[in-house]
């Protein structure tokens, strides 16, 4: 059974519709007040073939005619091409490592005529999203079976591989965002959990060192395996404490190996205390556990001082340790960052009054840093708007997921509120210091025909398949 909804335009719903407008909207008057630092001596043809400004506002007008055609494209022909699609798409990820030109460092773009480019991994992240939904529509793909598991990893793993190749890391760690869509479909928590916990141990062995790291991750164990002792009182809290106090003091006097010997000694004598107790499971959980952590924490100090390259680890230290940088070598970004977003006050300069924008001190200020360009000219308000906007815009499209009665649309539009939320989150995050520099875009905002084209076919088809949500 199913309700016809009206064709093209009629049936798109126009609050997503209105968003996805204004942002592509704000985003060429952010890149035309960049531009507008150098002047734009060029009329007609020249303007459009030449300056950033121009090239946008063409790349603008193919995306809403290739926005057009999608809404009168069978919203049935997105799942039954899907994998064609996402084949499709991983070919020109092949494609570029062989033919592709080398840009900072990254094979990840082919050259065009007209001065133009295009970056396969941005139209990567559309087949993909087609793809996973595809599969995990189908009867046979239960998340709660491992084998389902595996194959949805896969596909989403497929891309990850081949962009890594290219190397362009910011790229690849977008699909990551797939993630949400598993757990919406009920992919159990233990894998997210385990994600979390290693993502947990890098932070602090970057931040914290190695030596207080594995401390924490000892005592966290043996607290866990004393308070589930069978009888368990107050004394062996005290005695807990006393020791964890012992450990610190090994630490800051230089005996810090006894101190660890001490601690994993511990930790077996409870492992083992737990065994004898008929508590087997206990036991070999914590000490295989704590190895592992205590591995991890090792591994991620020695690659990042003997795998990394030097401006790898300066990209970390920039994010997590910005102490040990050089502020006027890798630190410089991130601190002209701050000082234009900081400059423009409440209200802003105003448009075109940016003077930090206007004399080049923030690279990239028109692609990966344009949410500086917004702090100064527009102030706290107009960044605050724009947050708004990406909030509403993603809040949204969870709106029109829940609603569908499709489950590969549902799944699609998940997919794409994902990649959505985490090239946000990430850009400004970057551009406040608080997530690395890893170059990604501002949907619809940063400077970039690739982007913008891809971020638009994917609206699209989310319009598409939502004109049509009552059809199963």
């Amino acid at each position: 059974m199913s309700k016809r909804n009206p064709a093209g335009l009629g049936g798109l719903d126009w609050v997503s519709f209105s968003l996805y407008l204004s942002l592509v909207g704000v985003g060429w008057l952010m890149i035309y007040t960049v531009g507008y630092g150098d002047g734009y001596t060029e009329k007609g043809l020249d303007f459009v073939l030449r300056t950033s400004a121009g090239k946008q506002a063409l790349m603008i007008g193919i995306s809403l005619v290739v926005f057009f055609l999608i809404t009168v494209i069978e919203w049935k022909f997105w799942r039954t091409f899907a994998f064609v699609i996402f084949g499709f798409t991983m070919l020109m990820l092949v494609l570029v490592l062989i033919v592709g030109s080398t840009i900072k460092g990254a094979t990840s773009w082919f050259n065009l005529p007209g001065g133009f480019s295009l970056q396969p991994s941005e139209f990567a992240k559309f087949g993909t999203a087609l793809a996973l939904s595809a599969f995990l529509s189908t009867y046979s793909s239960d998340l709660a079976n491992a084998k389902a598991r595996l194959s949805a990893i896969a596909i989403i793993g497929l891309p990850i591989m081949l962009i890594m190749l290219q190397p362009d890391a910011g790229s690849a760690l977008i699909f990551v965002s797939f993630f949400i869509v598993l757990f919406r479909e009920g992919m159990p928590l233990p894998p997210y959990a385990i994600g979390v916990s290693v993502f947990v141990l890098f932070l602090s062995t970057m931040t914290l060192g190695t030596d207080y790291t594995i401390l924490g991750v000892l005592t966290i164990l043996n607290f866990f395996l004393v308070s589930n002792l069978k009888k368990v009182n107050l004394y062996y809290y005290m005695a807990f404490t006393v020791w964890l106090a012992a450990m610190v003091a090994c630490l800051q006097f230089g005996f810090g190996l006894y101190g660890f010997g001490i601690s994993l000694l511990v930790l077996i004598g409870l492992c083992v205390y737990h065994w004898l107790n008929r508590q087997p499971k206990l036991g070999i959980i914590s000490l295989s556990g704590g190895l592992i952590a205590i591995g991890l924490v090792l591994s991620v100090n020695y690659s990042f001082n003997n795998i990394l390259k030097p401006h790898q680890q300066d990209r970390l230290n920039v994010w997590l340790n910005p102490q040990k940088c050089d502020p006027q070598g890798s630190l410089y970004n991130v601190l002209q960052s701050k000082l234009a977003i900081g400059s423009g006050g409440f209200k802003g300069k105003g448009f075109l009054q940016g003077t930090l924008t206007k004399l080049n001190f923030v690279p990239e200020q028109s692609t990966d840093f344009i949410f500086c360009t917004i702090g100064e000219e527009q102030g706290f308000l107009g960044s605050v708007a724009i947050i708004l906007l990406y909030t509403f815009f993603i809040f949204r499209f969870t709106i029109l997921a829940e609603r569908q009665r499709n489950n590969f649309s549902r799944m699609y539009i998940y997919g794409v509120a994902g990649i959505l939320f985490v090239h946000f989150f990430i850009n400004i995050g970057m551009t406040m210091g608080l997530v690395p520099i890893i170059g990604i875009p501002l949907p619809f905002i940063s400077y970039g025909g690739s982007s913008l084209l891809a971020f638009s076919i994917m609206v699209a088809v989310v319009m598409k398949l939502d004109s049509h949500r009552y059809s199963i």
